[in-house]
């Protein structure tokens, strides 16, 4: 996910737009040999390269899931895509709001750039939105002072760790999340990191996110907010998983990203 792709598109288009002016201003093609088939083949891709930047930074945007923050909504290799409308349309490489069509909302999962390394996309659970008060106490998420509700279903432990899986409301929608860490091996209790834990309030304009791996997940716990400038889009779909060494894709898991049933 280190590469611009938005960048690396916009600069093709670029230059086959500048090598088609100067092809009708000094008719390359007409000299004929390399020249002139290397013109032609760059003119018969401008069509292509705008229509795929156009559909990438206006409508939707593939990526693939290279971490773990997300289980259990998201697991690594899954192929999603983003809805670049949802958030408002933005320029290429700028990034910047053209027209609002619409806001983060709590419970959303989010495509960013990373704060600390644009470069870098991350897809993170909205938890806080501008002028919110989220706390983390006792692996308890707090907003505005009000617990977020959630059911176990799933609990699991040994002398060594425990795991626990929650539905979670955040918003409309129920999602998943996970809990887990190590056990004292001294009173057999469960170990809950203390720089999980904390209280921040959320600066107008931004945003605090965290995996739904809530014990696994570098988020807004550790770096911080994130800005509006760098939000992405909404991710929406799950369409393809596809482990990597000449693994068949697999479509089991395609479908809405969060499915879960209330």
């Amino acid at each position: 996910m280190d590469i611009d792709i938005g960048f690396w598109l916009t600069l093709a288009l670029l230059v086959t737009v500048v090598v088609w002016i100067l092809d009708r201003l000094f008719k390359l093609r007409q000299r004929g040999g390399s020249l002139g088939s290397t013109v032609e083949t760059s003119n018969s891709l401008i069509s292509v390269f705008f229509v795929v930047l156009v559909i990438r930074s206006f409508v939707v945007e593939p990526f693939t899931i290279p971490s773990g923050s997300m289980l259990p909504t998201l697991e690594v290799h899954d192929f999603i895509l983003v809805n670049k409308f949802s958030y408002g349309l933005r320029l290429p490489v700028t990034n910047t709001r053209i027209l609002e069509t619409g806001e983060p909302e709590r419970g959303d999962v989010m495509v960013f750039k990373f704060p600390e390394n644009r470069a870098q996309n991350f897809i993170k659970r909205v938890i806080g939105l501008p002028g919110d008060e989220v706390e983390v106490r006792d692996n308890v998420v707090y907003v505005n002072g009000e617990a977020v509700r959630r059911d176990l279903i799933k609990n699991g432990s040994n002398s060594q760790a425990w795991r626990r899986e929650y539905i979670e409301m955040l918003g409309e929608h129920p999602h998943l999340i996970r809990q887990e860490g190590p056990v004292n091996p001294y009173t057999g209790d469960k170990v809950i990191p203390r720089n999980t834990q904390g209280k921040w309030q959320v600066p107008e304009g931004e945003y605090f996110v965290m995996g739904d791996n809530r014990d696994n997940s570098n988020d807004s716990r550790f770096w911080g907010f994130v800005p509006e400038n760098l939000v992405v889009g909404k991710a929406f779909l799950i369409w393809m998983h596809w482990e990597p060494f000449f693994s068949l894709p697999s479509f089991s898991r395609n479908g809405a990203i969060d499915k879960v049933e209330k």
